[in-house]
Order: C-alpha cells, then sequence, then structure tokens
C-alpha cells in the first residue's frame, strides 16, 4: 500500500521517537549504562554508544521512503532487542529500593514495549 499523510506521519513521529532516544544515549548516557546486563561482553557504555547509533540509523532508515520497510522492521526488532535491559531496570529498581514512582515508571514500561513493536511493524507494512 502507497504512503498516505496518516502512515507518513506515522514513520515520522517512530523516527522522531528513536532519534531522540538515540541522541540521548550521547548527551545522558549514564542511565543507558544501567540498562546494560552485566552478562554482555565489553563496557556498558561502549554498548550504550552503539545502541545509539543503531537507533539513530533506524530513525533515518524510517525516514527514507526507499528504506522504510526494512527501517520499520529493524525498529520493531530494536524494541524486542532492548526489553531485556527494560526488565533489568525494573528489577534493579525494585530490588534496590528506588521511590515507589520510579519503580511504578520501571515496571509500566515494560508492557509500552509491545506497542511499539506493532507501531513499528505497521510502519514496515504501509512503507
Amino acid at each position: 500500500m502507497p504512503d498516505s499523510r496518516g502512515s507518513q506521519r506515522a514513520a515520522y513521529l517512530l523516527a522522531g521517537l528513536l532519534a531522540t532516544s538515540g541522541a540521548l544515549h550521547f548527551l545522558r548516557p549514564k542511565p543507558f549504562d544501567a540498562l546494560v546486563p552485566k552478562e554482555l561482553p565489553g563496557s556498558r557504555r561502549a554498548w550504550t554508544y552503539g545502541s545509539g547509533v543503531a537507533e539513530l540509523g533506524v530513525a533515518a532508515s524510517i525516514v527514507a521512503p526507499r528504506t522504510r520497510r526494512l527501517g520499520g522492521l529493524a525498529a520493531a526488532l530494536l524494541f524486542v532487542g532492548v526489553f531485556p535491559g527494560n526488565v533489568k531496570m525494573a528489577l534493579d529498581c525494585q530490588r534496590l529500593g528506588r521511590p515507589a514512582r520510579d519503580r511504578a515508571i520501571a515496571w509500566l514500561r515494560l508492557p509500552v514495549q509491545w506497542p511499539l513493536v506493532r507501531w513499528a511493524l505497521t510502519v514496515r507494512d504501509r512503507g
């Protein structure tokens, strides 16, 4: 199906979300470092920067109509790929006795990943 105005808007909004998040990996890397599971090899900061580059690249691929389908799929895979980090964050908040507000936000982030995956797949399908 060709891009309609609404599907272009959805693609641009998703790209904006990913670009903002990707930029934050470089501007404020410390919170992202804490999401990296210790089982991964290498430094947490390298993973933070690498995932920031991935998010920026995926955002760029979604903006370009010729690569939008691939970008939508890559975004969906990225959202699935970062899910373990979000689980880690929720468990760490609980384990460390963070304030109730922080714990609630961390746990509520988990089910939000799945609508993001669906959004990315919709962008792919309409690309």
